[in-house]
């Protein structure tokens, strides 16, 4: 007979996780400041850049937001940050990290529900998806928007998967990792059960940690067995 695992749920973050795409971010906004007057190398660009790397992993709206203030010019802002990186992402600079792919598919065939979720919009996800051949190879992808349209730090996304899937009947079965101090807090006011970071994006461990992660791990690749290794630790408690 077959035992469910007790981290029925696994919610894992994109770029910076389980996606590489070569800095892809940084551009794509140079770009869409650049529209809005603000121009590259500047003092103005550089704080806006600086503010950009510090929250990485937020929603991208909600960046705007902060950075242009009224609402028109932040939907101006995101609009061409999204067409930006579509076009970037065109150019074939996205890749998995190393052993993301492997790492899904074990954790559903180990009986394990996994959501992508992002701070993209969804067409800008739907692209990455796309452009990895990835279209199938989760259980379910969530951008903000499917969240009621706030992403991190806010627990929305991961509540939405727990909600969307059915996969756990407690916020305590449910594992989620990034790369980002953003991951990290979304996944602690969600109440997740395992909140691991990983260093292959954004943030490095001293900031993971200080966010909340409960552990640290080189990469996404190494998630099932940590999983794995929990759940043999309560079981034998």
């Amino acid at each position: 007979m077959t035992t469910t695992p007790f981290h029925s749920l696994v919610v894992l973050d994109m770029a910076g996780t389980t996606v590489s795409d070569g800095g892809l971010v940084e551009s794509a906004f140079t770009a869409a400041a650049e529209r809005l007057g603000v121009r590259p190398g500047s003092p103005e660009h550089a704080a806006q850049l600086a503010h950009v790397r510090a929250t990485m992993g937020e929603s991208k709206i909600s960046v705007f937001r902060h950075l242009y203030g009224e609402e028109e010019r932040a939907q101006r802002a995101n609009t061409a940050f999204e067409e930006a990186y579509a076009r970037l992402v065109g150019g074939g600079s996205v890749t998995e990290v190393p052993g993301a792919r492997a790492s899904v598919e074990r954790l559903r065939a180990e009986g394990r529900t996994v959501v992508l979720t992002t701070g993209f919009a969804r067409p800008t996800q739907d692209l990455l998806l796309d452009a990895l051949g990835w279209q199938d190879l989760a259980d379910l992808t969530l951008c903000p928007a499917d969240a009621g349209g706030r992403g991190r730090p806010y627990p929305d996304l991961v509540l939405a998967a727990l909600l969307r899937t059915h996969a756990v009947d407690s916020v305590a079965r449910v594992a989620v990792a990034g790369d980002t101090a953003y991951d990290m807090r979304q996944g602690i006011r969600a109440g997740a059960g395992v909140v691991a970071g990983v260093r292959t994006g954004a943030h490095d461990e001293p900031a993971l940690r200080a966010a909340g992660a409960t552990t640290v791990l080189g990469s996404v690749a190494e998630l099932p067995a940590l999983l794995r290794a929990v759940e043999e630790r309560g079981a034998a408690a």
